[in-house]
Order: C-alpha cells, then structure tokens, then sequence
C-alpha cells in the first residue's frame, strides 16, 4: 500500500518533515523540546509560545538520567523510565510524534531518534517552531497520561567507550564528532573538563546539515555531504557530540540521507573527558 493511501496514523514518517506534510494532520503529537546550554528554562519558552496543541517535553527529565562523571552529562534513561515518561506525557506507542525546537533541531533530535530506534513514527520538523505557519498558543498544555509499552533499547545502535576508541582507530570504521570545530579542535570547551576529541575521530558539526536559513539540506546533499567525508553506503559509522544529544542530529541526517542507521555513542565527550586515562587529541 502506497503512503499516500496509507490511514493516517499508519503513513511512514521521515525522518525529517515540512510543516505543510504535518500541519493538517490531527493524529500527529506535536512534542516541544526546546532546551539551553545555559540553562534558559526550554518550559518556559513553551509557556511563552508553543505550537497549538503541543506538549513540553524536558530533555533532562524524560530523555536521559542522571548526570555521572562516569556515564556523561545525559546518559540514556532505562527502557522502563523512557515508557513510564512517554506515558505520563499522554504518548502511546501508536501515536506519531513530531518534535521541534528553535535550535534547528540540535535537542529536539534527541527525542526522534530515541523513538525511531524503538519502532516508532516520530520526525523532526524542519525549521523548528519558527517555521509554524500559524499563531503560536501560550500557557500549560498537557496530555491524558496512557500506557505506552516498554521496549528494550537496542544495544546493537549504540557503543561504549571501548568501542568508539576502537572505532577511532580502526581504518575501516569511521568516528564522527559532531560538536563545532573550535570543541573537536580544543580551542574552547566551556562545559567538560578536557578540550579535544577522541583520537581518530573526524569532524562533521551537525550544524552544517542546515541551510542558512535553518532548514536541512536535501536528502541528496546531505548524502553527498557524509561522501565527502569518505562515507559509501553500507558504513556504519560511530557517532558522538559532548553529551549524546546533538550527534542525534548527525544521526537522523544520515537516515535522511538514504545511508541507513549509523550508532551513537551516548556517554559521548563528557564521558571520555573525564577517564584521565583516555588520550585526548587536538590536530
């Protein structure tokens, strides 16, 4: 059955939409996950002005636990705490989800990918909430709180930290840092304790899949981009940024691009700056 007779609810979602193929749709979840470095609260800009209909969702509460020096800054949240957060947010697991953010999706990503590898239709929507063609609605907006099944992770789309050194020093894998290059060059880090990258690791900032005007690149573009980079399909290539959320980016631009799944590396930067026995490189 082609998409485009598909029932609603069943019609496959990319992994990044137009607000025009979503804005008419009453079965899409519209989820808002704004969040900042400097800890400007992401709930409050909701309150100020949201999507209609939309819920926040809090990077911090639902989409990862508890900072630790040995697991990173946002450690992925056990199978049954992620359920129980989609849940109480009024999230079944057939509802579609389509996230955004005004951060041309760096935090909002996060969410969609979570969901995509369990199975779920969920997508980015292109150019965040500024792209809404509409008026915004201000205020608290929640949902009916559902059962929403627990599904385990699966372990074989992500790595730990033996395994992105590995991956970084292997000629046949490729290691993907996805910060900004003053961050992978070590010219500056302003929130974990050393400067530099993971040795081997190449650098794709995720903010480079997007036009200057916030909106990615066309499926073939951002292909072409991963192949500049020395990526052919069939790589499956590690992914990490400073704490696990942005390389999400990298990781759903890469779907977008028609190359498959690449894997994240969840502790990413803020786990690895802070073993003093992993070697840090800046050229």
């Amino acid at each position: 059955m082609d998409d485009d007779v598909r029932p609603m609810s069943e019609q496959v979602l990319s992994p990044v939409v137009a607000v025009d193929d979503v804005a008419h749709r009453d079965d899409i979840i519209f989820c808002d996950v704004r969040w900042y470095l400097d800890h400007t609260p992401g709930r409050r800009k909701f309150h100020e002005g949201h999507i209609p209909g939309a819920i926040f969702v809090d990077l911090d509460e639902h989409l990862a636990t508890l900072p630790q020096k040995t697991r990173g800054r946002h450690p992925m949240p056990a199978a049954a705490s992620f359920a129980a957060s989609m849940g109480a947010l009024g999230i079944s697991h057939s509802d579609p989800v389509v996230a955004y953010d005004d951060s041309g999706g760096m935090s909002a990503g996060r969410l969609v990918w979570m969901l995509r590898i369990l199975g779920h239709q969920a997508a980015l929507l292109d150019g965040g909430v500024g792209a809404w063609p509409g008026e915004l609605e201000t205020g608290p907006r929640d949902r009916q709180t559902v059962d929403h099944p627990i599904r385990p992770w699966p372990n074989h789309l992500l790595v730990d930290t033996d395994e992105a050194a590995e991956a970084g020093l292997n000629p046949d894998r490729v290691l993907i840092d996805s910060r900004s290059p003053d961050r992978y060059f070590g010219d500056n880090e302003p929130v974990d304790p050393r400067a530099g990258h993971i040795p081997g690791a190449i650098n794709l900032p995720f903010g480079d899949n997007l036009t200057n005007e916030g909106r990615f690149y066309a499926p073939e573009e951002l292909r072409a981009r991963f192949e500049r980079a020395g990526l052919v399909e069939g790589d499956v290539p590690v992914m990490y940024c400073g704490s696990g959320v942005s390389a999400c980016h990298n990781l759903l631009a890469f779907e977008h691009a028609g190359l498959g799944r690449a894997l994240l590396y969840p502790g990413s930067w803020s786990q690895w700056s802070n073993d003093d026995d992993r070697p840090v490189e800046t050229s």
